[in-house]
C-alpha cells in the first residue's frame, strides 16, 4: 500500500474542507445544478472521448496508485545475479527449473527463450515490443486522467457561463442573483477539484510507476542477455549497476561486504 497517495490525497481534501470552514459555511459550497453540469458533463464527456474498454482498463490501473508494492532494482539485480550463478554452474538449461520460481512473467518469459534457444538478436526483439507494448497502456491509463482532468475544469468554464448568462438574463429579479452566481463559481470550483486534486496527481503517479516498471524490466532484458552470452556474474553484476543511482550502487557494495565478511 502507498501510504503517500492515499496521505496525500487526504490530506488535500482536508485543507479545503479547513479553509472551507474557517472562511465560510460548507453548505454554501453544495450546488447541485453545478454538481449536475461539472461531474456529470465530464462523465459524459469521457464515455464520448475514451472507449469503454480503456476505459475501465484505466480506473483499474487506479489500484497502482493507491495499492502498489515497490520493485526493488537491488532485488532484481540480486536474482538476476542468481541466475547467472546456476547458468554458469549448471548451463542454461538449468534455468528452466529456476524459472519456475520467478514470478515476474516478462523475466520468465525470456528466461524460457533462453532456455529454448533462441538466438539473442530475436529474444532482444521480442522482450523490446512487449516493453513496447507494456509502455503504451501505461501512456494510455495516464491519458485518461490527463483527459478527465482536462474535462472536469472545461464543464466548470461551461457551468460559470450558463451561470452569468442567466444572471445578466435576469438582472431586472435581485432574487435570481444568488443562484446564477452560486452555479457560476462553483462550477469552476468543482472542476479544478477534479483536475487539481485528483486527475493530476493520479496521472503524475502512475508516470512514476510506469518508468519505474519500465527501468526493471530493461535492467533484466540487460541481465539475460548477458546470461545467455556466458558472461561472468560479476561483470554482469557491474553492468546492471550502471541503471542505479550511485546511492544504491553504495548501498549493494555496503551489503555484499558484510555478506563477503559473514561468510569469512
Amino acid at each position: 500500500m502507498d501510504i503517500a497517495s492515499i496521505v496525500g490525497l487526504i490530506g488535500g481534501l482536508a485543507v479545503m474542507v479547513f479553509t472551507i470552514l474557517l472562511s465560510g459555511d460548507i453548505m454554501g459550497y453544495i450546488d447541485i445544478p453545478s454538481i449536475i453540469c461539472t461531474f456529470g458533463g465530464t462523465i459524459a464527456m469521457t464515455v464520448m472521448g475514451y472507449p469503454t474498454n480503456k476505459t475501465i482498463e484505466g480506473l483499474k490501473a487506479l489500484r497502482y496508485v493507491f495499492l502498489y508494492t515497490e520493485t526493488k532494482p537491488e532485488d532484481v539485480i540480486k536474482s538476476i545475479i542468481d541466475l547467472a550463478n546456476v547458468a554458469r554452474k549448471e548451463g542454461l538449461l538449468a534455468l528452466e527449473e529456476a524459472a519456475q520460481q520467478i514470478k515476474d512473467e516478462f523475466l520468465q518469459k525470456g528466461i524460457m527463450l533462453i532456455v529454448d534457444g533462441t538466438d539473442p538478436e530475436l529474444v532482444r526483439n521480442i522482450l523490446d515490443t512487449e516493453l513496447s507494448f507494456i509502455e503504451d497502456r501505461h501512456k494510455g491509463n495516464q491519458g485518461l486522467y490527463d483527459y478527465i482532468g482536462a474535462m472536469g475544469p472545461a464543464f466548470g468554464m461551461l457551468g460559470t457561463l450558463i451561470g452569468l448568462i442567466n444572471m445578466l438574463a435576469n438582472l431586472d429579479n435581485p432574487s435570481t442573483l444568488g443562484p446564477n452566481m452560486a452555479v457560476a463559481i462553483v462550477t469552476t470550483f468543482y472542476g479544478s477539484i477534479i483536475a487539481n486534486v485528483f486527475c493530476m496527481p493520479v496521472s503524475n503517479k502512475l508516470k512514476i510507476r510506469s518508468a519505474e516498471e519500465i527501468l526493471m524490466k530493461e535492467v533484466m532484458l540487460e541481465g539475460m542477455l548477458s546470461i545467455q552470452a556466458g558472461e561472468n556474474p560479476r561483470i554482469i553484476e557491474e553492468k546492471l549497476k550502471a541503471f542505479l543511482a550511485p546511492k544504491l550502487r553504495s548501498n549493494m557494495k555496503k551489503e555484499s561486504n558484510q555478506a563477503a565478511e559473514g561468510e569469512e
